[in-house]
């Protein structure tokens, strides 16, 4: 047996919860096909119900290099879901009557450059704000961002793409943005906003920036499959510039407790949630499948989720309002696009 299949028997074992062994043992076998099939390291795997954490496991190397296992601990990069974190900070300012979402970001933020329309944080946080997503070697940045203020400078004297409101065009910079507007409007930084009004009451312990130069326990190595199917280290990379889009850690568990807080209308009102989960259209009436925060899928049944993708890290959170179930897949390779069939699988699995 290789040495990630060895290290599955390492991992922690599952949380107790409402699921039987019947369950649990269809959950572990869709977590280890994803991670076989898709030649996946390591993976923090979480569910809740209706707002409880009913298990977490981890599977595979949190670090190959060394041989340590992934386990319930492992902090992973969010990427992406960053998103929704942010955007539930924003709708609890609206919720104090503190922020508009509908009124010129550039009364909150009144140095942010003119641009030849006004942009407002509903549509930042649509992605139909016209600002730009990455470009050249952004994605790769190594430099070191003090705050989110000063993460704006990569984009913020750029020409926006189209008229905000227009149409939907994904920005990982837009949400930098939506960032800064939360920090202005809260009076304190972004990060410390996060943990109070958001890690803190959703029981996330472990969720904090992804700091490249500080030692944080506990936090995956991430690796990229390379020619020839060889896993290799994932490259170098500082995400100070992005943190409200991009720059978080955290271990599956806490993400599934947002979740599950988030459904539960602990962070934001019952009302919060369904507008949050409605899909934003453009002037002309086109939606996009996105709402604020969370793409979203109508019908039945429905669901909401967020996928990242970035330096080390492929993940999923994934929301199904009807049930309240949430399933969350953390991963430390670049690419493993099968992620979010696998959480549904997971989901169906619970549900049934």
């Amino acid at each position: 047996m290789s040495a990630l299949g060895l290290v599955v028997l390492l991992a922690a074992p599952p949380a107790p919860g409402p699921l039987d062994a019947e369950k649990l043992k269809a959950i572990a076998e869709a977590v280890e096909r994803l991670r076989s099939q898709q030649r996946v390291p390591g993976i923090g795997a979480a569910v809740a119900v209706e707002g409880e954490l009913i298990w977490a496991q981890g599977f595979g190397l949190a670090d190959v290099e060394n041989g340590v296992p992934a386990t319930n601990d492992t902090r992973f990069r969010l990427a992406s879901i960053a998103k929704p974190i942010t955007a539930v900070a924003a709708l609890q300012l609206v919720e104090q009557a503190k922020l508009d979402l509908d009124a010129d970001l550039r009364r909150y933020l009144p140095g942010f450059p003119k641009k030849p329309w006004p942009i407002t944080t509903r549509q930042l946080l649509a992605h139909q704000g016209g600002i730009r997503h990455y470009q050249g070697d952004e994605f790769a940045s190594v430099r070191r961002h003090v705050s989110v203020l000063e993460g704006l400078d990569v984009f913020k004297d750029d020409p926006l793409v189209h008229e905000p409101g227009t149409r939907f065009l994904y920005s990982t910079h837009g949400y930098s943005l939506a960032g800064a507007v939360v920090e202005a409007v809260a009076g304190r930084p972004f990060l410390q906003q996060l943990r109070q009004a958001v890690f803190a009451p959703a029981g996330m312990a472990s969720a904090r920036d992804d700091d490249a130069r500080e030692p944080i326990p506990g936090r995956a190595r991430g690796y990229f499959v390379g020619p020839g199917g060889r896993l290799r280290n994932a490259e170098a990379s500082d995400t100070s510039y992005k943190v409200p889009g991009g720059g978080l850690v955290a271990t599956a568990s806490d993400v599934a407790r947002f979740g599950g807080a988030f459904l539960q209308g602990r962070l934001v009102r019952a009302d919060t949630v369904t507008s949050m989960l409605t899909p934003q259209r453009t002037r002309r009436g086109t939606a996009h499948g996105y709402g604020l925060g969370f793409r979203v899928r109508e019908g039945r049944p429905r669901e909401a989720h967020h996928t990242g993708g970035q330096q080390g890290s492929s993940t999923v959170v994934l929301l199904c309002p009807e049930s309240g179930v949430v399933v969350v897949l953390l991963t430390n390779l670049e690419e493993a696009p099968e992620r979010i069939e696998t959480a549904r699988r997971i989901a169906e699995i619970v549900e049934r």
